[in-house]
């Protein structure tokens, strides 16, 4: 759907949506779309702090981001990675609007599609097909915490570690080893010591196959 009134990144928002929900009317596509705004970070700082109450969802335009806790022993945990085309929220602590217990930052410059909360409540109440388009958002976000919970309970860090590049080769080159063992929860020499494996076993595989 094409809306050309809109600055590239609001379109891209607008792309996205249709997507996601390809009932969505013109109406309702314009009725969010002139009501986000256009946010620039740069890398290394915080969209979202814990303690803080978000008061708007994240569309990525361009950039990379993480979400993270912080420990009972002080370590940074991080819980995933956000890249382009996707959403970046505290999902169940936007919802209440309650204070979060996670932070966001960026891993690199950013561009962002902000949309409040009162925006996307007027907007449900308004139209159908936007309160389905919220309902498939949450039900995507369960689904993927879902997803991050099994792979803890049935897969070991191996599997983690391959399922991870297999779905995200893109951010191999984007992310570092320390943030990437922490999503996985290993240690980074347990890591590097994962990778090294994988590559000797590639490569092996390839030797045995040209003979």
């Amino acid at each position: 759907m094409e809306l050309t009134k809109f600055t590239k990144p609001v379109q891209a928002y607008a792309n996205a949506m249709t997507r996601i929900c390809p009932n969505l009317s013109v109406e309702e596509i314009d009725f969010l779309c002139s009501r986000v705004k256009v946010t620039k970070l740069k890398a290394n700082k915080f969209f979202l702090k814990a303690g803080d109450i978000q008061e708007n969802v994240g569309f990525i335009y361009k950039g990379l981001l993480r979400s993270f806790c912080i420990n009972q022993k002080g370590e940074e945990v991080t819980i995933n990675f956000h890249k382009e085309n996707n959403y970046v929220t505290d999902y169940s602590a936007f919802l209440t609007q309650k204070p979060s217990r996670y932070y966001i930052e960026t891993l690199e410059p950013c561009t962002l599609i902000n949309i409040s909360f009162a925006t996307l409540q007027e907007c449900y109440s308004n139209y159908k097909n936007a309160e389905r388009h919220g309902r498939l958002i949450a039900e995507r976000h369960l689904t993927l915490r879902q997803k991050r919970i099994d792979s803890f309970l049935f897969e070991n860090a191996e599997q983690r570690y391959t399922n991870f590049i297999s779905e995200n080769k893109d951010l191999l080159n984007r992310i570092s080893i320390t943030h990437l063992s922490s999503f996985l929860g290993v240690s980074r020499q347990t890591l590097t010591r994962i990778r090294k494996k994988i590559i000797q076993y590639n490569f092996d595989t390839n030797v045995s196959h040209k003979k």
